[in-house]
């Protein structure tokens, strides 16, 4: 069998997002921004429906104290720093952090969707 009932679907994304810290990463393609001034940031989400789920609140980066380039694709981690990545997909579109920017992703803008 290789298809995922909603309600396992839901139960996967409870369990993996909702039950645990979980933390955003930015990259730039494949590799994370390593800046001094950067860090993974916590995130929480609302209760599956469908399979899918979305951030409950804005996640704001801390402002950059250097050039982070271009973030081009996001991360979620089960850890502040190392652990294991959860889900990683492209950006909605790609963004130049330069110094004194500041990443933002919108509420119920991360959107995870089990197919």
């Amino acid at each position: 069998m290789n298809h995922m009932t909603t309600y396992l679907k839901n139960k996967v994304l409870t369990d993996n997002l909702r039950t645990t810290p979980v933390y955003v990463a930015l990259f730039n393609g494949e590799l994370e921004v390593e800046q001094l001034s950067y860090a993974r940031q916590l995130a929480s989400f609302i209760l599956p429906n469908s399979g899918q789920t979305s951030n409950d609140a804005d996640i704001l980066f801390p402002i950059a104290a250097e050039n982070w380039g271009s973030i081009t694709h996001i991360g979620i981690f089960d850890a502040s720093t190392a652990g294991n990545m959860l889900f990683y997909c492209p950006a909605e579109f790609a963004k130049t952090i330069d110094i004194s920017s500041q990443y933002k992703i919108p509420k119920n803008y991360l959107i995870v969707r089990l197919k």
